[in-house]
């Protein structure tokens, strides 16, 4: 498999800061790489590096075996382009937003038509040309961003935690585009996460970040099975618990984390074990739901933390239990704390590590 881009023992600081420290990466032709880690490793720096947005400090870029230097840094960012987290739609038509960069390279109308079309089929937002774009939801919003770069079919493809404000059904959606653009379009895609279960589904390979530096690299099973202290201290920053594994006659896995409290998840399992479930994959409400996902607590908000358009929620359900939903899902809910709330998710929500 060929290297598309890499970076060689690549710097970058920021006055008395070190965003990356040395990183030296390849990134294979047709892949989906996952940088995982969290809020602050660098994930979003080296993203940006390869955007050809900024320049490291020290070391050298490559795309296509051409180094990156002063004199050719505006053709390179012609192939390749980035999605940030924060999505930023122009004030127009979904049609004009998608349009926008093909319009730049002074693409023929006819195949701006055409490729909007298929780009908005891809994301399934098919019908959405004439709507105005900052009318739509937050996880429609992140699929025209999404259709915008993809629209590009630059050679490389940048996503910055591209499901981190959604909830699980638009960060579903925008997954399955992210993975049919891969396949089938056969973009390569970087991505950066700190959900360590779509790190695990999603990428064909993943590096390991933390402090500015790659720990380690391999695909998700080589990474996950060895779970090293990186990925072990990540990892215990929220909603890992330690148990005791039983198979159930159904084929599942129920695993006993003390407090009475019983996690189902799937696959067949026994003995000492360590479960993860990501705050992104949990569904909170005020009233029991009904659901076919296996695993349903009743519980009271013990701690509020509140971050621009997200709130982080501890539940107590005999453990606590970190939940992360929309400020507007929460203003909406009347939230407070010591309130009574339900929690649910599915079995495949919950990870062995």
């Amino acid at each position: 498999m060929s290297i598309i881009a890499e970076l060689r023992n690549v710097t970058k600081t920021f006055d008395s800061i070190t965003a990356l420290d040395n990183i030296s990466l390849g990134v294979n032709s047709g892949e989906i790489l996952g940088l995982l880690g969290p809020n602050g490793s660098g994930k979003t720096t080296l993203l940006r590096i390869l955007a050809f947005i900024q320049q490291p400090t020290e070391g050298e870029v490559y795309l296509q075996n051409t180094r990156t230097t002063n004199r050719n840094i505006e053709q390179m960012r012609m192939k390749s382009t980035m999605v940030f987290q924060k999505t930023v739609l122009f004030n127009t038509t979904v049609y004009n937003n998608v349009a926008y960069g093909l319009k730049i390279r002074k693409t023929p109308k006819s195949k701006i038509d055409k490729d909007v079309r298929k780009t908005l089929e891809l994301v399934r937002l098919e019908g959405f040309e004439k709507r105005q774009a900052r009318k739509l939801s937050g996880g429609e919003q992140q699929r025209v961003a999404l259709a915008r770069a993809l629209a590009l079919k630059t050679p490389l493809l940048l996503l910055d935690e591209p499901t981190a404000n959604l909830d699980p059904k638009s960060a579903s959606t925008v997954e399955e585009a992210i993975s049919t653009a891969n396949r089938e379009l056969e973009t390569t895609i970087v991505m950066a996460t700190h959900n360590m279960f779509q790190a695990k589904r999603l990428p064909s390979r993943i590096a390991l970040m933390e402090n500015g530096r790659i720990t380690e690299a391999g695909t998700p099973s080589e990474v996950f099975n060895r779970l090293s202290k990186t990925l072990a201290s990540f990892a215990a920053l929220e909603n890992v618990f330690a148990g005791s594994a039983a198979t159930t006659e159904g084929g599942t896995t129920l695993v006993d984390i003390g407090n009475g409290v019983q996690l189902e998840t799937t696959g067949q399992h026994g003995g000492k074990v360590s479960v993860f479930i990501s705050p992104e994959d949990i569904i909170l409400s005020r009233s029991r739901l009904t659901s076919s996902a296996r695993n349903t607590f009743k519980g009271e908000i013990t701690e509020i933390l509140d971050s621009d358009s997200l709130v982080r929620l501890k539940v107590d359900v005999g453990k606590p239990i970190t939940v992360q939903i929309t400020k507007r899902s929460f203003n909406e809910m009347g939230l407070n704390l010591n309130a009574e709330v339900f929690l649910v998710f599915k079995a495949s929500s919950v990870q062995i590590v």
